[in-house]
């Protein structure tokens, strides 16, 4: 029985850990964290569907492929602007800056001729004591002086009644026609002006710590527009983000737009966004966020509906906004992978989307693309593009999504502390081990759960992650004094441990995962039922061909006895086998390799390995014999489990056997022939003929090309081939020269691997690269289209132009500008590597590549019969 002066003792200890707990709450942003973990799991659980009138258009990856690199001209901004407002959304809010002026380099010399041309059209018509008008931009920077790069002064001339000069009046028409083209900046001011529903997009800059504030410089005239009119002073201090400059667009942009905000979210101490300033104060006006206003406009109100109180409450007409004093909102952000339809900017500008699809939409259009601009961290994505937050957050303000910290929450949160201390000093020392185990568990789940619940279900965030870690802490602190501070705790804490272990090697060596268990192994101490588990370990790690393993765990139990079972002889054997078979699992190697040098020779199936004949993008490829009939076989190997997700082994597996089980069944003079397919410790093989000669990679090099006649014949056995395949339903889907091996004495000719490169064709490897090889790829294939037989005719179409020149039709210097030449461009035409070719040669290709598949041979025995054709023409001609 416990006496009181222990119980005493426990309930100071505790106090000591609630106190320093606390301490380091207030001092350190490391249980921060843990808050954050689980405030973005209840929003994950939170299963709410965004808003369906909210759009988004990206400058992504394919708009600057197809426009060019950025930054844009303002010309097509401007024609963007000009075909999406004739869809007729509700508002278009550009996240773009435009900040300074974008002035073509011409402009400068049209605009010091305008005046000059002007003055000379004066002179010619007796006017010269008329003085032309002349209009001087502002510069950007609000700075009067000049400078190089400022645009010359735009000169007006009086009209004239006639002008005496016919080259003079072309030369003021030119300058007309120019500074209308040119000037890319009015195009897009006018159609904004048009549309009058862009949003334009300003940046706040807040101070550093301790930097005063003053007045901000260089704010635009037009400004005053859109700041928030109704604001209520109750007397309390103003809380609000107060930056301490801006950068606003220019006033020929913002003069035109419906309406200005600003983007600005606010990462945790974790990095992860979670929050965002509705409202910022500047000088003495408040400015209302993108979101806010795009909010507003889509529910057709304007910036005199939004009632901001300093210190106190955001309201947009009678709905009370979910921000606390300071104008910060937390947005819910939407766990669907794509939760908002993103369109290209590229498609909507050709037309290729129309317009009309936006119709009463709210549309951003913001980034996207690599390198253009920074990605966010928040609770459901690692790289939010910046446009895509704000629509979450738009989102969350027009269906009421957004997160709510009830009045309650604090003093909650500080309760439900107070009532975990009160636990830990009075309550958990008088319990037993097991009772305070499980009341612990018990509130531990109470705090994690009920802050889910209501985040999940009620969208309310009340914060007691804080507690909970308390909680577990300290049970953990107390629950160590009192047991593994005292001899019999230690002991009974080394048994729990040991035998914690033990469950836990076993657990992973069940999963496979035999280096974890034997580090768990290790850490029991030894006896005979340890020596019997590390014995069952040991040939486990036989089984999987790791024999430098096997080993060290022999070496271990060796330790505690030399003659446990036949360890000294397994021990010996596996010294021997450790340089002998190894099975590599290396990060970055396609699939393991059997090292067959030694006494021994590694088996796969009944087949035995004999030697490495080398490796491909399936795995590794070996010379193997079946004992039993003497029969040589060429074994082509493949890791399944190295190089599919766990999810997609077992589909992957029966795609494996049945594509070998069709190619097994072709039976042709030009086809390899398949014997055997089986699987050995998650190595997959099949065992096919092997054959003498090499592929025809080789005879691709400009210096060591076969006779075109050869070829042609070469070509059209392989054609027949296809043919004869096609009828059995099989596709080939990756026909080039390292699948055709060719013997020079026989000048035979065998097509390998049919039928596996489908294993992978729905199925992306551990890489995130579709097996294949694009260069020899038909568009369809590249497309990810359901491909037929006439995908490997204009397969073989690609390989003959190469066999023939040593060049390929389509060449790229990245694998983008590959891909999109074959799916876009006519080929090189040939003649330019063989000006000699035959004609019938270049008809035979041209259609060979045709990008429609219905203009393609039909079939390969119409590819075959065209090649033989051909080259009796070519005998006899």
């Amino acid at each position: 029985m416990r006496t009181r002066s222990s119980w005493i003792r426990d309930s100071l200890f505790a106090l000591i850990v609630v106190v320093g707990f606390l301490a380091l709450t207030k001092t350190t942003t490391f249980f921060d964290s843990f808050e954050g973990k689980v405030y973005d799991t209840g929003l994950k659980l939170a299963k709410r569907q965004p808003s369906n009138e909210i759009a988004v258009i990206a400058i992504d990856d394919k708009s600057l492929r197809s426009i060019g690199r950025w930054p844009w001209s303002r010309e097509v901004m401007a024609r963007f602007t000009a075909q999406l407002s004739s869809g007729e959304p509700k508002s278009i809010v550009n996240t773009v800056f435009f900040f300074d002026p974008q002035t073509d380099p011409g402009m400068v010399y049209i605009n010091k001729l305008i005046p000059l041309v002007a003055k000379a059209q004066a002179a010619e018509n007796g006017q010269r004591n008329t003085p032309p008008t002349t209009v001087s931009p502002a510069p950007a920077d609000g700075n009067a002086t000049e400078s190089p790069d400022t645009p010359a002064p735009v000169t007006q001339a009086p009209e004239a009644p006639q002008v005496k000069n016919p080259y003079l009046q072309s030369m003021s028409q030119v300058l007309k026609d120019a500074d209308k083209n040119l000037n890319v900046d009015k195009k897009l001011a006018d159609a904004i002006e048009k549309s009058g529903t862009v949003v334009l997009s300003a940046d706040f800059t807040l101070p550093q710590a301790g930097e005063a504030i003053g007045r901000p410089n260089n704010e635009p005239g037009y400004i005053s527009n859109f700041q928030i009119p109704q604001i209520q002073d109750n007397g309390r201090s103003n809380l609000s983000l107060t930056a301490k400059d801006a950068n606003w667009p220019l006033d020929v942009f913002g003069s035109h737009a419906a309406a200005i905000g600003y983007s600005m979210y606010i990462p945790d101490t974790d990095g992860v966004v979670r929050q965002e300033s509705l409202y910022i104060k500047l000088g003495d006006s408040y400015y209302p966020s993108l979101s806010l206003i795009a909010a507003a406009r889509q529910k057709n109100l304007s910036l005199a509906d939004i009632s901001l109180t300093t210190g106190g409450p955001l309201s947009l007409t009678n709905q009370k906004l979910p921000a606390d004093s300071a104008g910060i909102i937390r947005p819910y952000f939407y766990a669907n992978d794509k939760p908002f339809p993103v369109d290209s900017f590229f498609d909507v500008l050709s037309g290729a989307i129309p317009a009309e699809k936006y119709k009463d939409k709210l549309v951003l259009v913001g980034t996207i693309a690599n390198g253009l601009g920074d990605q966010l961290v928040t609770p459901t994505n690692t790289s939010t593009p910046p446009v895509i937050a704000l629509a979450h957050s738009t989102s969350s303000l027009l269906q009421g999504d957004a997160i709510s910290q009830p009045a309650w929450a604090d003093w909650s949160a500080t309760s439900t502390i107070t009532f975990i201390a009160l636990y830990l000093m009075f309550i958990l020392p008088r319990l037993p081990a097991r009772a305070g185990a499980v009341v612990s568990l018990v509130l531990l789940a109470a705090c994690i759960g009920c802050e889910l619940y209501l985040l999940a279900n009620q969208l309310k965030w009340v914060p007691l992650t804080i507690p909970a870690l308390l909680l577990a802490i300290g049970h953990l602190a107390m629950t160590t004094r009192k047991f593994l501070f005292t001899e019999d705790g230690k002991a009974r804490a080394d048994a729990e441990s040991a035998e914690s272990n033990r469950m836990l090697g076993l657990a992973f060596q069940g999963q496979g995962q035999l280096d974890l268990a034997f580090d768990k192994f290790r850490k029991c101490p030894l006896d005979e039922s340890m020596m019997d588990v590390l014995y069952n370990l040991a040939l486990d790690f036989e089984r999987k061909r790791l024999f430098n393993k096997s080993l060290a765990v022999y070496e271990y139990m060796k330790s505690f006895s030399t003659k446990f079972r036949d360890v000294p002889e397994r021990l010996e054997r596996a010294k021997q086998m450790q340089g002998t078979v190894i099975l590599s699992n290396a990060a970055g190697s396609p699939q393991g390799t059997l090292i067959t040098e030694g006494t021994e020779k590694p088996m796969l199936g009944r087949y035995q390995i004999e030697r490495e004949l080398g490796k491909g993008a399936m795995g590794v490829v070996y010379f193997g014999r079946d004992p039993k009939i003497g029969r040589t076989v060429a074994i082509k190997t493949m890791a399944l489990s190295e190089e599919f997700a766990p999810e997609e082994l077992a589909k992957a597996r029966q795609r494996f056997f049945r594509e070998a089980e069709t190619a097994g069944q072709l039976n042709h003079p030009n086809i390899v022939t398949i014997y055997d397919a089986g699987e050995e410790h998650d190595l997959a093989y099949i065992a096919m003929e092997f054959l003498k000669g090499q592929n025809l990679e080789q005879y691709t090099q400009k210096d060591h090309l076969l006779p075109r006649a050869l070829v042609l014949n070469i070509v059209a056995q392989i054609a027949e081939a296809l043919d004869y395949a096609h009828k059995q339903q099989v596709v080939h889907r990756d026909i080039k020269p390292g699948n055709i091996m060719y013997e020079p004495a026989s000048r035979q000719i065998k097509v390998t691997d049919f039928g596996i490169a489908r294993i992978t064709d729905s199925s992306r490897t551990r890489t995130g690269l579709v097996l294949g090889t694009p260069s020899y790829m038909s568009p369809e294939q590249l497309s990810g289209k359901r491909v037929d037989g006439r995908s490997d005719l204009f397969s073989l179409g690609v390989m003959l132009y190469q066999l023939l020149t040593g060049h390929l039709p389509f060449e790229g210097e990245s694998m983008a500008e590959l891909m999109f030449r074959i799916a876009n461009e006519t080929p090189t035409d040939i003649t330019t590597y063989a000006a000699d070719i035959p004609s019938c040669v270049v008809e035979i290709i041209n259609k060979a590549l045709q990008k429609d598949p219905d203009r393609r041979f039909i079939n390969g025995s119409d590819f075959a019969r065209s090649l033989k054709r051909c080259s009796l023409e070519c005998e006899h001609g």
